[in-house]
């Protein structure tokens, strides 16, 4: 089916651990699932919102559930990072 993608095309991912508006996924979780960090003006709208990670930077969201790639995603319309360990799913419209 139909899945999110970022702007570079690469699909993202919601985290099961996460609670809408909380990012739960740091250190090495981040750097297998990088954060879709906003730019510095970025603003909400509709679904799509923003998080703040402890760093205080800005993660976007969709219905307040933080947005990640996974970097095992190799090219466009890979889906490689759905269900892993349970936790991941790939984000949908």
């Amino acid at each position: 089916g139909d899945v999110i993608a970022g702007e570079n095309g690469m699909t993202l991912y919601t985290f099961k651990n996460d609670t809408p508006g909380v990012s739960n996924c740091y250190d090495q979780c981040a750097t297998n699932w990088p954060p879709l960090i906003a730019a510095g003006d970025a603003v909400a709208e509709g679904d799509y919102s923003l998080v703040e990670r402890k760093d205080g930077s800005k993660q976007w969201a969709k219905q307040g559930w933080p947005l990640y790639y996974w970097i095992r995603d190799a090219k466009e319309g890979d889906t490689t990072g759905d269900g892993v360990g349970g936790n991941w799913e790939v984000a949908r419209p």
